[in-house]
């Protein structure tokens, strides 16, 4: 039986447009926010290029540094670290809790990293600078750290019953400065080469294979789409009409091959290629050019977040969070372990913080003190600005990598203008307070919040 025979005529023709595509309307006044602050900064970058009054309405835009091929791959690689450390807070806010410690669990991960590829693995283990086996050993040893310190945490919060902003705040105290005694206070360098493959611009695939993986992530979400599409119509449930399936796919599709378009316009410098072509004793043909195409890192976080929304969809372990977030006793009184859960949720937490002390630390190509300084602060602002609601229960993957595009991009176009530090804090604070307000008003118009 089609769609059609199931619903009152009426009811069909009252649908919108957006209804019939099923776009979820907050995640489209977020992308219109998005677009805004791009353009915005397009258009005042352009001006700072040429202040003068001009005829062309659009000069400014033309000429602007914002949306340049380099600018984009320069804010995607930033965003990285603060994204895959607030998929795994979207986890932590929904089931009630907070994380405060991530940007000193980061450091901590870093400190054990950078430890490991300076000096144990090369001088203590005797594998010697270089060795294939120096990135792999040092990235276990931090994933393992994270893990283990999150699990710490997650113990003290469920099974000891001290409140999650507790534990983390003293974790925040803790973690960074464990790490600085390790450290002795030094920064440390220079990483193994193979490291620093996670950290953007010195690990990138290149034109033909960010083409290849851009076919493989369309087809994926073509194929995705018209799956979701055979399940609704094997249960009986309104599937959209094929013209708004075959539209949704080409919107994927066209949103993933003009991103790695926008990648793979931007060229690696030509100083750069002599070095590289020096190094290996060659000399660089004239006129040759190469581009950087997909940062590796953004590439783990593309998978990264395909991975969190399958969890949190379609596994027990998902659903058991967005329960116990939802109402906590009645998760209990259903069977639910939500002391072992939030051990689980908050494990992944700290798994997700070395991840992200990889990236991080590749990417700055050192171990500094520093390191994801504030990053508590930003990674829970970019899960709160993707609409995942403070009182647990409500949250996406994708609206809290989108709320981290959109701070990296507020600070980043703040930076190129000009604006002082401090009054980008301002603002960052501002935009975070008005988000949430913005959240709460969607919730009371939506019936979700009373």
């Amino acid at each position: 039986m089609s769609d059609v025979a199931k619903h009152a005529p009426h009811e069909i023709r009252q649908r919108s447009l957006l209804e019939t595509l099923e776009i979820d309307t907050r995640l489209l006044g977020m992308i219109g926010a998005f677009v805004v602050i791009c353009l915005g900064f397009q258009g005042w970058t352009g001006f700072r290029l040429q202040p003068e009054f001009t005829a062309n309405p659009f000069a400014w835009l033309s000429d602007g540094a914002f949306l340049s091929a380099r600018n984009i791959f320069n804010l995607t690689i930033q965003t990285v670290s603060v994204a895959i450390m607030a998929t795994g807070m979207v986890f932590v806010i929904v089931t009630r809790h907070i994380d405060l410690s991530v940007g000193a669990l980061l450091a901590l991960c870093s400190a054990v990293m950078g430890l490991m590829q300076v000096w144990l693995v090369p001088t203590v283990m005797g594998l010697g600078f270089g060795h294939p086996m120096v990135a792999p050993m040092a990235m276990v040893a931090g994933l393992a750290t994270g893990t283990l310190v999150g699990a710490f945490n997650g113990w003290f919060i469920g099974y000891q019953r001290i409140p999650a902003f507790i534990v983390t705040l003293g974790g925040l105290l803790i973690w960074r400065n464990v790490g600085w005694y390790m450290t002795s206070g030094q920064t440390l360098g220079p990483l193994d080469k193979n490291f620093l493959l996670f950290g953007g611009s010195e690990g990138t695939l290149g034109a033909t294979a960010s083409w290849i993986v851009a076919a493989i992530a369309a087809a994926l979400a073509i194929w995705a789409q018209f799956q979701g599409r055979k399940a609704k119509l094997a249960h009986d449930f309104r599937v959209k009409p094929i013209w708004a399936e075959v539209m949704m796919s080409a919107i994927y599709a066209g949103a993933i091959f003009g991103f790695v378009a926008i990648l793979n316009s931007y060229e690696v410098p030509a100083g750069r290629l002599r070095r590289i072509f020096a190094a290996r004793g060659e000399t660089m043909p004239e006129g040759y050019s190469e581009v950087f195409g997909l940062p590796i890192s953004v590439l783990i976080l593309i998978l990264l977040a395909i991975a969190m929304t399958m969890i949190a969809r379609r596994t027990r372990f998902g659903r058991y969070i967005f329960a116990t977030g939802g109402n906590p006793d009645a998760a209990e009184l259903s069977g639910i372990n939500t002391r072992l859960l939030t051990v689980k949720v908050f494990a992944l937490m700290g798994f997700l913080c070395a991840l992200s002390a990889i990236v991080a630390q590749a990417r700055l190509q050192n171990h500094t003190n520093d390191i994801g300084t504030l990053d508590e602060l930003r990674v829970i602002a970019a899960a709160v600005i993707g609409g995942t609601a403070l009182s647990g229960g409500i949250g996406t993957i994708y609206g809290a990598i989108l709320g981290a595009l959109i701070m990296q991009s507020l600070q980043s176009g703040m930076a190129m203008v000009g604006v002082d530090s401090p009054f980008q804090n301002i603002v960052v604070g501002l935009v975070l307070v008005i988000a949430v307000w913005i959240d709460i008003q969607y919730r009371k118009r939506t019936g979700a919040l009373k």
